[in-house]
């Protein structure tokens, strides 16, 4: 049920190369990456529309990246909202970013 957010987490799936973000047993979004060595690329994130507007894109987001920093990866943000993100919380992830290739993402 969309309404209900008391049993929110973020999953890593490993084998869809995506972190889930589950309310209940309900998927209710995701952010895709990729490995690249020791460095986590994340290309695309998306929270489902029955899900807008609950803050449920911040609590996806700061799982899935702290996640990345636990397993001691290197953040590269390609997708626009991992980005901006990281950029309203950079004190948490300093030191854990890799700036993206010029002219990719957006």
């Amino acid at each position: 049920m969309a309404g209900d957010t008391t049993d929110v987490r973020v999953e890593l799936n490993s084998e869809r190369y995506r972190y889930e973000l589950l309310v209940g047993d309900e998927l209710a979004g995701f952010a895709q990456y990729h490995d690249s060595g020791n460095r986590v690329v994340f290309t695309h994130s998306e929270v489902d529309d029955a899900y807008a507007g609950q803050g449920l894109g911040k609590v996806l987001a700061g799982g899935a990246l702290d996640d990345a920093v636990a397993r001691d990866k290197v953040i590269v943000p390609l997708c626009p909202f991992i980005a901006a993100y990281l950029k309203k919380n950079i004190d948490r992830y300093r030191g854990h970013i890799e700036a993206p290739p010029e002219g990719s993402g957006s």
